[in-house]
């Protein structure tokens, strides 16, 4: 039926079925009145009141058929125009004026577009749709029919409406991007890359499909051949001015992922590992990149640049990352057509030599600041995908394998610092650390894991440049360090991990050495020596004294029992040990250790603190002399303390064992047993030994010891022997000679404080002794009293029996001086013995006689204290002897004088003399006192 409708009215009537969606009689009325219900008309009516809500299948036909020009009409169809029959004309014309249809053209048309009506009304017709209804995924319906008679159409469902859909709603419609499709078109490149991967990898479980996001929204964004009209300025190929052909989106893209290595090294990795670049790119079966053989050569050369940017920016110093490193060096040179790469595992185990393939370009500390700056730059010598680049990279990554593999964390950066900037003293620090924790970490009985570790150490060296040349300059992350040092590091690890065989294989047993002798021989004892300082238990049949001892014994051509060095340790070890019978306490709550001995100041002191803590030990004074001269032996005791000359001490161990045996009276004297005490003065102090080797123990021990008295808790004597009977006589006997001893080696200084107290112990004597005569008389005057009482014609008897005393002592005086004739030596020791009498016998006498021997006492008492010639001592005894009064004292002890009376001859004159006699010039050799030097002709004290 054929409709007679004014042309208002065929308007008004297409946009009444537009609006109820009638598209079959649109369809009909258009091919009706196709004069008045022109191609731009219907689109324009379409556009502006068709839903957008209603699907594409339903007018994308109809599109189809207006755009080819084939709308026939359907007699079938009867067409309803009631809604406009009715209609007056004039009020017809006044709505079809008030319609306000919506062009099909748009703000920034592009040509292409503005001269086609179709394409402009799919275009405004997908942005309404997707503006008004959201309905994002029925665009490609009704785009795919037309994809191919216009480029922008297809460039628009591709590059924009296919990537927002997948992103959207396939791959991650958990979390949608807020932009419309006309608003996301105009979008930065840097923002719309971002916002298409703000899920890429966001979850452990997308990992595996990072390639597929690449590949399915990336690919296809990049379609846009406007975006490939925008190219980078800021890096340039190094040989011209032009720009490198990379468009500023892919440029994005390219620092999205070395953005991602830095932040999310997983998701990098995965992503190089799955997706081949620009050319790998799923547009659905829509269409293809289209780019030249030149760009598609530029843009994968970068996205291998890329990826050996990302290696270098990983943050993770992990097995795991550095492993992922590896695979992006794998899949560059794969991708680019270099040499291939072994798979991980082998080239760990295998190390191969890379020094000879890296460029001696690369190898410089200018190069350096390419691992930081301008890792995209073609100009990046370190990033060009080439074999010199990857083979550095290749290294760095197996040598930040080793290290962090070996417990020291090493990022593939930090190892091309350590390679690039040659610090020596950060390579230094750095192999000392790794040594440091293999040390202390690695097994004690795996001899292949150790061998493995010095391979390994080596290597890091010098990336296998000596497998290739000796002569070869090393390139490795220890390059600046020299070989030797390596070694003996190593050496010491050995050591300190007991594999000793495998350290004698390596530096003892093998052809070339790598050590010299003096550097094994140094290192061995130093790590001996670190052993033992490292020692809790100074017994040396457990813990560190025992590896110290293994460790010196480990090299036995090395280092024989001769050599000093272990003779030295041996001698450390045994005087450790010996310390260890005692109980030992420095400081407080802290127990001894064996590095205390070392680094002590003055190690003889050590002794004197057993002696305070072990009671009794002061008995075993010779193993304390021996573990003295160990300590000489071992090379802690220097000098001695107390001297101000350190040369005028030429023999150590006699200054040692004089010190010691002091510290032992010492010690005896604290603990009351004065018996012992004077038992080591008298044995071990007035030797020849220690008049020889003068110090400022010696004389002073012996001048405590005679100044000790007795107490109740003085250990008591066991026998007596030749000495008196009573106790007291006995010890001041004892005492002065003590004293004497004390003479005799004391410096010339402290003679006046000994003289004094040997003054006041003689004067002890002589009242101890005068005691003791006066109970003999009195008991023997009892007897005689006894026995007189009983004899008829008694007399006195106490007058008779002093007489007959001193007859007695007369004729025995006599009989001695009338024995036998005197030779010229026993003459003189006579002269000797009895010249020098008692300093207070001599201040009696020479008050009792008037000064009949002041000559003898200034001579003697001269001699000791002030000095002088022997002929000056020997002239004041003579003199003295002439000078009247006095009588000559005989060597027994006997005397006449007129006003006193006769004494005894006893032990305590003969002590008395020969202490004195040594004393006295010109005969005094005879007794074994000092040469000339020793005596002296001062004044005398009177």
């Amino acid at each position: 039926m054929t409709l007679s409708l004014s042309p208002a009215k065929l308007v008004l009537l297409a946009v009444h079925f537009a609006v109820q969606a009638d598209i079959d009689s649109l369809a009909v009325l258009a091919a009706r009145h196709d004069t008045v219900l022109r191609k731009d008309l219907v689109l324009r009516i379409l556009l502006t009141y068709l839903p957008e809500t209603l699907q594409s299948t339903k007018y994308v036909g109809f599109l189809e058929k207006i755009e080819k020009g084939t709308l026939s009409e359907n007699t079938n169809h009867d067409v309803d125009a009631s809604s406009v029959e009715t209609l007056a004309e004039r009020d017809a014309t006044k709505r079809v004026r008030k319609l306000r249809l919506l062009p099909l053209t748009f703000k920034d048309t592009p040509k292409e577009v503005g001269d086609d009506p179709i394409a402009s009304f799919l275009v405004r017709r997908s942005y309404k749709v997707d503006e008004e209804a959201g309905l994002l995924a029925e665009l490609p319906t009704l785009l795919l029919p037309f994809m191919d008679q216009s480029a922008y159409v297809r460039t628009l469902l591709i590059s924009t409406i296919l990537p927002l859909l997948r992103r959207n709603c396939e791959y991650h419609p958990e979390d949608p991007i807020q932009y419309t499709l006309s608003a996301f078109q105009e979008l930065p490149d840097r923002v719309a890359v971002n916002l298409l991967l703000s899920r890429t990898g966001a979850r452990e479980e997308d990992l595996p499909v990072v390639g597929r996001d690449l590949r399915g929204l990336i690919g296809p964004w990049l379609v846009d051949e406007k975006k490939w009209k925008t190219r980078r300025r800021s890096i340039v190929s190094p040989n011209s001015e032009e720009d490198d052909g990379i468009c500023a989106g892919y440029d994005e893209v390219l620092r999205w992922l070395t953005t991602q290595a830095s932040k999310n090294w997983r998701v990098a990795v995965n992503a190089i590992q799955q997706w081949g670049g620009p050319g790998d790119a799923d547009l659905a079966g829509w269409g293809k990149l289209e780019l030249t053989e030149q760009q598609q050569d530029r843009v994968q050369r970068a996205y291998a640049q890329a990826a050996l940017a990302s290696a270098y920016v990983l943050p993770e110093a992990s097995s795991e990352a550095i492993e992922g490193a590896y695979s992006i060096a794998a899949q560059v040179a794969n991708l680019r057509g270099l040499d291939p790469l072994p798979p991980f595992p082998s080239a760990v185990a295998l190390l191969p030599p890379l020094a000879e393939q890296i460029s001696e370009d690369i190898i410089s500390t200018k190069t350096a600041t390419f691992m930081r700056n301008d890792l995209l730059a073609s100009s990046n010598i370190l990033t060009a995908p080439d074999n010199s680049a990857v083979a550095f990279l290749e290294a760095l990554i197996l040598s930040a394998h080793l290290l962090t593999h070996a417990g020291q964390a090493c990022t593939i950066r930090r190892a091309g610092e350590l390679a690039l900037l040659q610090d020596e003293r950060d390579q230094k620090e750095q192999a000392s650390k790794l040594i440091h924790h293999l040390n202390h970490n690695g097994p004690k009985t795996d001899d292949k894991f150790w061998l493995g570790a010095r391979n390994e150490i080596l290597w890091l060296r010098d990336w296998g440049a000596e497998e290739v040349s000796l002569e070869a300059t090393p390139k490795g992350v220890f390059s600046k360090l020299k070989k030797e040092f390596l070694e003996v590091e190593i050496l010491k690890a050995l050591l300190f991990n007991t594999r000793y065989s495998l350290a004698r294989s390596l530096y003892e047993d093998a052809p070339d050495r790598p050590l010299d002798e003096k550097v094994l021989q140094d290192t061995v004892y130093a790590t001996a020596m670190t052993a033992y300082d490292n020692a809790s238990n100074p017994n040396r049949t457990r813990g560190g004294l025992k590896k110290c001892d293994e460790i010196i014994k480990a090299f036995p051509s090395t280092l024989p029992k001769s050599h000093p060095l272990a003779q030295k340790v041996e001698a450390l070890l045994q005087a450790t040990h010996t310390l260890s019978e005692y109980r030992l306490v420095l400081k407080q709550g802290e127990p001894f250790t064996p590095i205390v001995l070392r680094v002590h100041s003055d190690p003889i002191s050590i002794i004197g603190k057993i002696l305070e803590q072990n009671p009794k030990s002061y008995t075993r004074l010779q193993d304390f002399v021996d573990l003295g001269n160990r300590m000489v032996q071992a090379g802690l005791v220097k000098q001695s303390p107390s001297s101000s000359h350190p040369s005028s001490l030429p023999h150590p161990p006699e200054q040692v064992s004089q010190r010691i045996t002091a510290m032992c009276i010492d010690a005896a004297l604290t603990e009351e047993d004065f018996e012992t005490a004077y038992s080591f003065v008298v044995t071990r102090l007035d030797s020849p030994a220690t008049d020889q080797q003068k110090d400022d123990y010696s004389w002073r021990v012996a001048l405590q010891a005679g100044k000790y008295r007795r107490t109740a808790r003085t250990t008591k004597p066991t026998h007596f022997g030749t000495g008196s009977a009573n106790e007291e006589i006995r010890h001041l006997e004892q005492r002065i000679e003590c004293l004497s001893v004390a003479l005799r080696i004391a410096p010339r200084a402290t003679l006046q404080e000994i003289l004094n107290v040997y003054r006041r112990a003689e004067e002890e004597l002589e009242v101890k002794v005068r005691q003791e005569e006066e109970r003999e008389e009195e008991w023997d005057w009892r007897g005689d009293s006894v026995s007189g009482t009983n004899m008829p014609g008694g007399f006195n008897s106490t007058n008779k029996a002093k007489q007959a005393r001193v007859g007695g002592s007369s004729r025995g005086r006599d009989s001695k001086e009338e024995e036998a004739p005197m030779s010229l030596f026993d003459l003189a020791r006579a002269t000797g013995l009895t010249a020098p009498r008692n300093l207070s016998a001599l201040s009696g006498l020479q008050r009792a006689a008037g000064g009949a021997l002041g000559g003898l006492g200034r001579g003697v008492v001269g001699g000791l204290a002030g000095g002088g010639d022997k002929n000056g001592s020997e002239r004041g005894s003579m003199d003295s002897a002439r000078s009247g009064g006095g009588e000559v004292v005989s060597p027994t002890g006997g005397s006449h004088d007129g006003e006193g009376g006769q004494q005894r001859a006893r032990k305590r004159d003969q002590l008395k003399n020969a202490a004195m006699g040594t004393l006295v010039s010109g005969v005094g050799w005879l007794v074994g006192a000092p040469g000339p030097a020793a005596a002296g002709a001062g004044n005398g004290r009177e």
